[in-house]
């Protein structure tokens, strides 16, 4: 079974930076887009960044500028840098992972997708 585990979340200072990790664990072959989304109180949950395994990015355009995505092929690892941070970036921020071919007990699943638990990012003086 495939896991993602965020970390790097916290509270603070508008103006301030943020990074976050995000790292996949499991008998992974290979996966396809990884991305951040996020969700603030009363909100849908809404797309940050998306990066391919050809390194392809795709941003919101609320966080152009200030965040970039990267991500380790190898390692199955996606960050989120976050500069000039603002008190409406304010939300729960979850990983994602699409198209994920995996092993899971000697079966190989193609295509799934997985999401993390989610890691809050407050933005308050």
């Amino acid at each position: 079974q495939v896991q993602l585990v965020e970390s790097g979340g916290g509270l603070v200072q508008p103006g301030g930076s943020l990074r976050l990790s995000c790292a996949a664990s499991g008998t992974i072959l290979g996966i396809g887009a990884m991305g951040w989304y996020r969700q603030a109180p009363g909100k849908a949950r809404e797309l940050v960044a998306t990066i391919t395994s050809g390194g392809v990015t795709n941003y919101a355009d609320s966080i152009k500028g200030r965040f970039t995505i990267s991500r380790d092929n190898a390692e199955h690892t996606v960050s989120l840098q976050m500069n000039s941070l603002k008190p409406e970036d304010t939300a729960v921020y979850y990983c994602n992972a699409e198209d994920v071919d995996a092993y899971d007990s000697g079966t190989l699943y193609r295509g799934d997708n997985y999401w993390g638990r989610g890691t809050q990012v407050t933005v308050s003086s």
